[in-house]
């Protein structure tokens, strides 16, 4: 894996590029651990301020420091996306490998289950579960829901890997040798999809961060989390447009662009890797 990051970051602009930006995003988000302002706070300084060398990013009509307030929402989105990725992933692994390397009863199963999950509409089931939630409802609780929803795609992309692998002579020699098929697919059929596991969840994250925006600009989660969609959302209350205080609206709206643009640069950049004639042409060995 440190050799293909090590090649990625030397032929690869777009990796490089996308990489820088997120870790410019993230140490945003590590700022808001040095905050002088707790997150909730409100009139903790002058409303309204525009952007100067007292206030980097302005202050909104709440009287929140609009950097301070965006290191705060730019971590617990990170930390959404994250959380929702990680979650999808480890399902989408489990179901997709067991599907293509069970065959079988197993496998149809599996992705008659998935099947469902695909063609379920997501955006209105996430509104729903708000409503009938909307006491309890909670930023981890919300990542659960989205996690479980999220995986069914990635699934099937697993499994058509592990159908090409369960053919390969290795697998065979493998379960020759008496090893389970727990361990065939973990020690065997495991690496062989983490490139791929990489790219989706990049795209994963792009989707859980977009979807976690969208529901806290229509108020459908805890809007008193700071988040980046929280943000836009108070801004939206506050008229924030309308009254010419622009900057609170811009600089939340303008991280979580470098955030998309950083993610789809590093999933189109693996992307690439994984294909042998874009990397041979990209390291010079190519025609």
């Amino acid at each position: 894996m440190i050799r293909i990051l090590r090649d990625l970051l030397r032929y690869n602009w777009e990796f490089a590029l996308g990489g820088l930006l997120l870790l410019a995003v993230a140490i945003v988000a590590l700022l808001s651990f040095l905050s002088p302002y707790p997150p909730l706070d409100v009139y903790v300084v002058p409303p309204d301020m525009p952007p100067s060398a007292q206030f980097i990013l302005g202050t909104t009509s709440r009287g929140q420091d609009v950097f301070w307030q965006l290191s705060f929402a730019i971590r617990n989105t990170l930390l959404f996306g994250i959380t929702v990725a990680v979650i999808s992933r480890i399902i989408a692994l489990t179901v997709g490998l067991l599907a293509g390397y069970a065959g079988g009863t197993a496998d149809r199963a599996l992705m008659s289950i998935n099947d469902s999950f695909i063609v379920v509409p997501l955006f209105p089931i996430l509104v729903l579960f708000y409503f009938v939630m909307r006491d309890q409802m909670t930023w981890a609780l919300l990542a659960l829901v989205a996690a479980c929803l999220g995986w069914a795609y990635d699934a099937r992309l697993v499994r058509s890997i592990a159908l090409s692998l369960k053919t390969r002579e290795f697998t065979a020699q493998a379960a020759f040798s008496g090893m389970s098929a727990a361990r065939i697919v973990t020690r065997e059929h495991l690496p062989y999809v983490m490139p791929v596991i990489f790219t989706t969840t990049m795209n994963n994250m792009n989707w859980s961060i977009g979807l976690e925006v969208t529901l806290s600009v229509l108020g459908f989660t805890d809007v008193n989390t700071p988040t980046i969609g929280g943000m836009i959302y108070w801004a939206n209350q506050h008229a924030a447009l309308v009254s010419g205080i622009w900057w609170w609206i811009a600089a939340p709206v303008a991280l979580v662009v470098a955030v998309f643009v950083a993610l789809f640069l590093l999933a189109v950049s693996m992307n690439e890797y994984i294909d042998p004639r874009s990397r041979l042409a990209r390291m010079g060995g190519g025609a």
